[in-house]
């Protein structure tokens, strides 16, 4: 029956898929409702703590979007671009791994996208190139954001093995770093020069590719942008030392009076409170800001599918260690396969994390292993449907960064896949000096 019931989650989550964008999340409790009432299983343990740290950290970078602190942030990233145009493919990973890292969400590299496909082109460098690997960076960052969700739930689940917050980003910072760099590497060497790529040349021909001349315009900021974004600089500091106090590493702090979940939720939306204060912010404005539209958008997409997930795993749990125990302790790198392909599918790193990663240290997956898998959560860029993929498809007019006619024949899949690998390599290097 279990098995029938682990194609019912299969179900669901390709049903969601196929909605796209928050739809995954809405089938996700479509799917929990019939395992309740159709096969008699107890609903898991909804994600709260994850939902509630982002919404915490969505507030406050909304206001900061608001308040022009974005467009501040793309300003200073569009410089470093541009200054060293030919090294565009190994810049733009750069880029947009430390805005993701700085703001816990990939959604920060919308904004560079276009200004990473204009230097390419002018340069006569093939844009998918750097557009896929900056699309992977920004993913992966994901997995070594003092503030994101995903990094955050981990680490709370390693606390009960000895392995806390600060000891996870030292080995997830330099590990998922170094990995990006090795992927540009290999997107260095993806794909046709431009000038030999036959369908670059018919598009030029016909006049369907811009060569911009006046981008160098810089956009008017606004009075509070950088303001903004010193606040919550300062407020993103004062997480990461908190934590860093209340941890078993320093144990500055021996009785905590908030817990480190509590104290990011409060000075993020502390943060939000000085941001709007500050810097003059409408904070009926942040409804309508993007980032603030696509984090409650992955609120609903983690409480579906993570609710999903524990929902099954929770029932199975044993049958589920009859089947994997011996697999992962005789080979603990098989952990960042089921979470490659898990997160192919779930389409979130904290929702990946909140399903999967419990489950994988109950059976007695050792940290080591798990804190070196970590990065696989970040395989989102397998399936051609994510919002950033499709960004920087429709942003790069000369066709170099295009999907193919068997889906899965895209410029980010072989890099982004790489990438990963050398993160788990690296974690693995790392956890063993370091945990």
């Amino acid at each position: 029956m279990w098995i029938v019931e682990l194609l019912v989650v299969l179900l669901f989550i390709w049903l969601g898929a196929r909605l796209g964008s928050i739809g995954i999340g809405f089938a996700g409790g479509l799917g929990v409702l019939v395992l309740a009432v159709g096969f008699g299983l107890k609903p898991g343990a909804i994600p709260v703590d994850v939902i509630l740290i982002i919404m915490g950290v969505i507030s406050a970078i909304a206001a900061m979007q608001v308040a022009g602190g974005l467009d501040y942030l793309v300003h200073i990233a569009t410089k470093v671009l541009k200054s060293k145009p030919k090294y565009i493919t190994f810049l733009a990973p750069v880029v947009t791994y430390s805005m993701t890292l700085f703001a816990g969400t990939g959604h920060t590299a919308f904004s560079t996208l276009p200004v990473i496909a204009e230097v390419a082109k002018r340069e006569g460098i093939r844009p998918s190139r750097p557009l896929s690997i900056a699309t992977v960076a920004s993913q992966i960052a994901i997995t070594a954001s003092p503030i994101s969700a995903a990094v955050v739930f981990f680490s709370s689940e390693l606390e009960k093995f000895g392995v806390d917050y600060v000891k996870l980003l030292m080995v997830a910072i330099p590990s998922s770093f170094l990995a990006c760099l090795l992927g540009a590497v290999v997107a260095n060497f993806m794909g046709k020069d431009l000038e030999d790529d036959p369908i670059y040349q018919e598009r030029l021909a016909k006049g369907q590719v811009r060569m911009e001349t006046s981008s160098e315009a810089v956009q008017e900021l606004s009075a509070g942008a950088k303001r903004s974004v010193l606040i919550f600089g300062i407020c993103l500091l004062c997480v990461v030392c908190y934590a860093m106090a209340i941890s078993s590493t320093f144990a500055l702090i021996k009785t905590p009076i908030l817990k480190r979940d509590d104290a990011i939720i409060t000075f993020m939306m502390g943060a939000a409170t000085l941001i709007c204060l500050f810097c003059k912010v409408d904070a009926k404005n942040i409804l309508n800001a993007a980032t603030f539209k696509s984090g409650m958008s992955a609120c609903i997409c983690v409480l579906g599918v993570a609710w999903l997930g524990t929902t099954f795993v929770s029932a199975h749990i044993k049958e589920i260690e009859m089947f994997a125990d011996n697999l992962l302790k005789a080979y603990p790198w098989m952990l960042a396969v089921v979470l490659f392909f898990a997160a192919m599918l779930l389409y979130s790193q904290a929702a990946t994390t909140k399903a999967l990663m419990p489950a994988a240290l109950a059976l007695g997956v050792s940290p080591v292993a798990a804190v070196a898998a970590f990065a696989s959560v970040s395989a989102l860029f397998v399936l051609p449907t994510y919002p950033t993929l499709i960004a920087a498809v429709e942003f790069d007019d000369t066709g170099s960064t295009r999907v193919g006619k068997y889906v899965f024949d895209h410029p980010f899949l072989i890099p982004g896949t790489c990438t990963i690998a050398f993160a788990v390599a690296f974690g693995f290097l790392f956890g063993e000096l370091i945990l």
